[in-house]
């Protein structure tokens, strides 16, 4: 469906590759992931320009005890190409999935 040239988020659900080097080490001081302020992916290297949102997701102790654990960091970002994605950081590990995909993909707006 075309949307008159707006943007329009379409989902991605793909891990990326932190560029070595780029973590933001101010929020890892507070105990949060270091955004990268350079990633990969599908072959092509991004550049975080702004952060445009930050936000958590939360979830209960596995062990049942009432507490309330962060789960997933996220980020609105734009990228210095003038994208906007969100990303974010699970602090999870999944079963299936990779020990070294921490960092996603979670969407990207695109125009049509």
């Amino acid at each position: 469906m075309k949307r008159n040239g707006q943007p329009t988020e379409r989902f991605v659900g793909e891990p990326i590759t932190p560029v070595p080097g780029t973590a933001d080490v101010r929020t890892m001081a507070r105990g949060g992931p270091g955004l990268p302020r350079r990633f990969v992916w599908r072959g092509q290297e991004f550049e975080v320009e702004a952060v445009l949102e930050t936000r958590r997701t939360l979830g209960p102790c596995a062990s049942g005890s009432g507490e309330r654990y962060v789960r997933k960091h996220w980020f609105t970002i734009r990228t210095t190409g003038g994208e906007t994605m969100t990303l974010y950081f699970d602090r999870q590990m999944r079963r299936g999935k990779s020990p070294k995909a921490r960092w996603w993909l979670y969407s990207r707006k695109v125009t049509e």
